[in-house]
């Protein structure tokens, strides 16, 4: 089967990076490179992760601005056709639309809620609803804007897949395997196993893999193994 697995490459270390991607690309069919990496490396270092390895990126720039601005953001990133790009669906209907237009040939991917808000973030910050009702309103929204796949909590994918139909990628962070010591940075979690069955196209995971890296490549590309069987039950 394609792995549902992006794995999160979080690391301002090319070297490093190109390791983990060696280790575990027989198990991972993604791999997350964000702004960490983007801003050390540019497109240039995007480029040649592509092209030594062949494997599908997923963007990770949340980008959020005027919809003039994010088209323009969209198409500087054309060239490096990544898989999915993020956006956050946050910056409206036009916003969506304008990275979606700008490049048609790439899957605009709206982010809804971060996993690391609860709930009182969210009120804090000035949403008027909860979670739940937030990230399927923004779901909503991006999806009839034109984004082709969108960023949830686990919570949240029964619902949103509901509002959105079948066709759209729903992509899930904030998933922790059985057994997994803390939350990390993730408040809203769930397990790799539970989100896909849930309704997930992919679960993207970090910590739970890269942290074997200082056992060694094997260990790692093993806890990237254990993932993937834990997903397929």
């Amino acid at each position: 089967m394609t792995s549902p697995i992006i794995l999160a490459v979080d690391t301002r270390e090319f070297d490093t990076a190109r390791a983990w991607i060696d280790a575990t690309r027989e198990h991972v069919g993604v791999y997350k490179l964000g702004l960490e990496f983007f801003l050390t490396f540019g497109a240039d270092g995007v480029n040649r992760i592509k092209n030594e390895f062949g494997v599908e990126i997923f963007l990770d720039l949340k980008l959020h601005d005027i919809p003039n601005t994010v088209a323009s953001a969209a198409s500087a990133i054309a060239a490096i056709n990544p898989r999915f790009l993020t956006v956050h669906a946050s910056g409206g209907h036009a916003m969506v639309k304008a990275a979606v237009d700008a490049v048609p040939h790439i899957d605009i991917t709206a982010v809804t809620i971060l996993t690391s808000l609860s709930e009182d973030d969210l009120f804090q910050i000035g949403f008027s609803q909860k979670a739940m009702e937030s990230a399927v309103a923004l779901a909503d929204l991006a999806v009839r804007a034109g984004a082709k796949a969108i960023v949830s909590s686990p919570l949240e994918i029964v619902a949103i897949r509901s509002a959105v139909g079948d066709k759209p990628t729903i992509i899930t962070p904030g998933v922790r395997p059985a057994g997994s010591a803390g939350s990390d940075d993730q408040v809203r979690t769930m397990t790799p196993h539970q989100a896909i069955a849930e309704g997930a196209n992919f679960v993207v995971i970090g910590r739970p893999i890269t942290g074997a890296w200082s056992e060694g490549a094997a260990a790692m590309g093993a806890r990237a193994q254990s993932i993937l069987e834990e997903i397929a039950g």
